[in-house]
């Protein structure tokens, strides 16, 4: 009976510490997109470049995940997840206090090595004390703390910034970060580590670092010609990287994850495709409410505050429903609704009623509720416990390379579309094309996705 008190207590605490930390980076994210517009207008720089301070955290935090996710399975998950806490909050406060665009983006890169830390640990960590039949509901309540965090980041980005500053949104994270970082030091006191032992393998992860970071540092760059050598250069180094994990003895990704488990590889697929044609929905309808529509920060936070609280709403619901049918179901039907979702925002223009435009941010959010948690569910039960580190590592991958090719993409039309000019001088027409073109390409990268969600197979 002491024993299952205290497993009671060490799953209380480690579902309280991912929650809090599942709130910490999507809160940062939302909230950085309603300052973007006050953030330009204190550096005076270019679409372009405004663009890199939301992706200068997610280029490294994609690139180091996956070896932070294999370095947790081998040294231990709460001591990698512990240097991930304390590198983010110090990070944040610097990033409160930049002096200069190049400073800031700088220091949201260190923000960005910290969060792979994290994102590679929190999941993994509550697979680790959850058995399968529980696992769908905590997973559950963590993808409602991620957009509990996406919910609060508008409006309560929007208020600070209005209010503080743009600088006011970083400098909230320290706080936080230091409550999470004692409860980790305080409550969690073994540490989850199936693989120790077993080798780092140093080159598989320079191989696979330097081509993910070619190739997403790429795309926003390929109407240039270097951009093009860049991401095919990644890609063949991607090639390279999987003939290469066949042969090492201990890979930092067992390829046969993805080779003889369908489930496993066909979620990850589907999480990427997820991704890549949603995270800059946030940013570009930011731009949107501020420039097109004329709204203030907190007003554009109210609005676009309606799909993360549907998110949060549902998603307990959708990870409870993984648990008793097939995941690919509800997720397939989650990635339908989000295809409608975009497919609607593809007609914006000057005229669009806030109406209209909350309306399909509710579908968006019901839509993504439906996809993110069987989703997760489905690629942490697919694999062997040893591989929990690996496989949060890879699923957050996934997701933060989505996020990042979903930039990229927007990126790659604001160049096209807009030039090196600030957004202010641009012409509101052509604005106004280059989102209507995004969220179009977005709801053909969807669609698709339905089928890479189908293809899996069945869990049960």
């Amino acid at each position: 009976m002491p024993g299952d008190m205290e497993d009671a207590a060490v799953k209380r605490a480690v579902l309280v510490i991912a929650t809090l930390t599942a709130f910490l980076t999507p809160f940062m994210a939302s909230s950085i997109n309603i300052a973007l517009p006050a953030i330009e207008r204190d550096f005076h720089i270019d679409a372009v470049l405004l663009a890199w301070v939301a992706t200068s955290f997610l280029l490294p935090a994609a690139v180091f995940l996956l070896p932070f996710g294999r370095l947790a399975d081998i040294h231990g998950r709460k001591k990698i997840f512990g240097w991930g806490i304390a590198t983010y909050t110090a990070a944040s406060f610097l990033c409160g206090l930049s002096p200069s665009i190049i400073s800031l983006i700088t220091f949201r890169v260190l923000q960005g090595v910290a969060g792979a830390m994290i994102f590679a640990t929190g999941v993994a960590m509550l697979t680790s004390v959850f058995p399968v039949g529980e696992r769908g509901k905590v997973l559950g309540l963590n993808v409602a703390a991620v957009y509990l965090g996406l919910s609060l980041g508008p409006p309560l980005g929007g208020l600070l910034t209005q209010s503080l500053g743009w600088r006011s949104l970083f400098l909230l994270n320290v706080p936080l970060g230091v409550i999470i970082l004692a409860l980790v030091q305080w409550r969690l006191k073994a540490d989850w580590a199936e693989a120790r032992g077993e080798r780092f393998d140093i080159a598989g992860t320079l191989l696979y670092s330097l081509s993910l970071s070619m190739i997403m540092y790429g795309v926003p760059m390929l109407t240039a010609r270097t951009g093009s050598w860049l991401v095919l250069l990644g890609l063949l180094g991607l090639v390279g990287f999987f003939r290469w994990e066949q042969r090492v003895e201990h890979p930092v990704l067992d390829v046969n994850l993805l080779r003889g488990n369908p489930v496993f590889t066909f979620s990850n697929l589907a999480a990427l495709i997820n991704y890549s044609a949603t995270f800059a929905v946030t940013f570009l309808l930011s731009l949107y409410l501020q420039y097109t529509k004329g709204l203030g920060p907190r007003d554009a936070g109210l609005i676009l505050v309606s799909q993360p609280l549907v998110m949060a709403a549902f998603s307990p619901i959708a990870g409870r429903l993984s648990d008793r049918i097939e995941p690919r179901t509800v997720a397939s039907l989650g990635m339908a609704f989000t295809v409608l979702g975009l497919a609607l925002l593809a007609f914006l223009g000057e005229g669009t009623t806030l109406g209209f435009l909350l309306a399909t941010l509710v579908i968006l959010g019901f839509g993504f509720a439906l996809f993110s948690s069987p989703n997760t569910n489905a690629v942490m039960s697919s694999v062997d416990k040893r591989y929990y580190g690996v496989a949060s590592g890879m699923l957050g991958t996934m997701r933060l390379t989505g996020q990042m090719l979903s930039m990229g993409i927007a990126m790659l039309i604001f160049s096209l579309y807009l030039g090196r000019v600030r957004i202010e001088a641009a012409n509101p027409v052509s604005f106004l094309h280059s989102l209507k073109v995004a969220f179009a390409i977005f709801a053909i990268l969807c669609f698709c996705g339905i089928f890479a969600s189908l293809a899996r197979g069945r869990l049960k």
